[in-house]
C-alpha cells in the first residue's frame, strides 16, 4: 500500500471534492482519481459514492479513521528522522491571545532565539478558543490560552500565571469612589467585553449569571487598548487583568479590585498530547519550565 494513496484519499475525504483535493495536493485530478481507485481495488471496497456530490461510504468512513492514524504515525517517523539529521533547525508556531500580547514571554522568546538562531518562531494572535482548536488540529505547535483548560485528554497544560480581573470605570461613574467592588453592583452597568472567541468572555458571562444578572454588553473587542479607550469615552465599564489595569496612567479611569469574585486571567501553555514534538518545540517547553522556576 502506497502512503501517498492514503494521503490522497484522506484529502478527498476532507474536502469531499476531487477537484479541491487535487488543487490542495498540487496533483492533477486524473492522477488523484487513479490513486484513489487503486486503493479501492486493493482494499476490495468502494470508498466514495460518486454521484452529484462526493460522499464517503461506510467502508470509506472506517478506512478514514485508520488512515489518519497511519498518516500520523508516518509523519511522526519522518519528523523524528528530520530532528536527528537537522537538530538545530526547525519552526515553532505559537498562538497568543491578543489580550495578553507577547509581553509576558518576550524575554523567553529572546533568550530562546539567542540559543537557537536558526529556528523560526511564528506568532499568531487569535482568541484562546481558536488557539486550543489550532493546537488540537496541528496548525499550532504551542498555544498560550487564557483560563486554564479543565482536564482535556488531548492537551498537555503548563500553568503560567493567575492574575485576578479588576474593574475599569470612568472617574465620573459613582463606582469610581469605591475602593473595592462586588460583581453584583455591576448589574445595571454597560459592559465593554471580550470577543466571543475569548475564553474570558464566557467566564465573565457565567460569573455574572451566578450573581443573578446577565451583563448588558454594548461592545465586544479583542484589543485591550480599545477597551480602555471605550471606558474613557464613558461607553461602559470593563474587566481587565490586574497587571494591565494597574499599569494604566494619566487616564480618567479608576482600576478597582473585585471582591467575592472568581474571575482571573489564568494564562497557560498548551500543546497536544501523544504527538511527536520536534526538538525546537520540546526545547521551548523545557525553557519555559525553567523560566517559571526563576520568576
Amino acid at each position: 500500500m502506497d502512503i501517498r494513496h492514503l494521503e490522497y484519499f484522506s484529502e478527498v475525504a476532507k474536502q469531499l471534492s476531487f477537484t479541491k483535493a487535487a488543487s490542495t495536493l498540487h496533483v492533477s485530478q486524473p492522477s488523484l482519481s487513479k490513486a484513489v481507485k487503486q486503493l479501492e481495488d486493493e482494499l476490495g471496497v468502494p470508498l466514495f459514492y460518486r454521484s452529484k456530490k462526493v460522499e464517503l461510504t461506510d467502508a470509506g468512513k472506517a478506512v478514514l479513521v485508520n488512515a489518519i492514524n497511519v498518516l500520523d504515525a508516518f509523519h511522526n517517523l519522518t519528523s523524528e528522522l528530520s530532528d536527528i539529521i537537522e537538530l538545530k533547525k526547525g519552526e515553532i508556531k505559537i498562538g497568543i491571545p491578543p489580550i495578553t500580547g507577547a509581553a509576558f514571554f518576550s524575554k523567553l522568546i529572546s533568550y530562546y532565539r539567542d540559543q537557537h538562531p536558526q529556528v523560526k518562531i511564528r506568532l499568531s494572535e487569535v482568541g484562546s478558543k481558536m488557539i486550543k482548536q489550532g493546537v488540537e488540529d496541528g496548525s499550532l505547535d504551542i498555544g498560550l490560552v487564557c483560563n486554564v483548560p479543565v482536564k482535556n485528554e488531548n492537551l498537555e497544560v503548563l500553568e503560567l500565571i493567575n492574575d485576578p480581573l479588576m474593574l475599569l470605570v470612568h472617574n465620573d461613574n459613582e463606582l469610581a469612589q469605591q475602593t473595592k467592588i462586588d460583581l453584583t453592583e455591576l448589574d445595571e452597568e454597560s459592559f465593554i467585553l471580550y470577543r466571543e472567541d475569548f475564553s474570558l468572555h464566557d467566564r465573565i458571562i457565567e460569573e455574572c449569571n451566578s450573581k443573578g444578572f446577565n451583563p448588558n454588553v454594548v461592545c465586544h473587542s479583542s484589543h485591550r487598548d480599545f477597551m480602555i479607550e471605550m471606558v474613557e469615552a464613558k461607553m461602559g465599564i470593563a474587566l481587565l487583568p490586574g497587571e494591565i489595569a494597574n499599569d494604566i496612567q494619566d487616564r480618567d479611569i479608576q482600576a478597582i479590585p473585585l471582591v467575592n469574585s472568581n474571575l482571573s486571567l489564568e494564562l497557560a501553555m498548551v500543546w497536544k498530547k501523544n504527538k511527536y514534538l520536534p526538538f525546537s518545540v520540546r526545547e521551548f517547553i523545557d525553557m519555559s519550565k525553567q523560566y517559571l522556576t526563576r520568576v
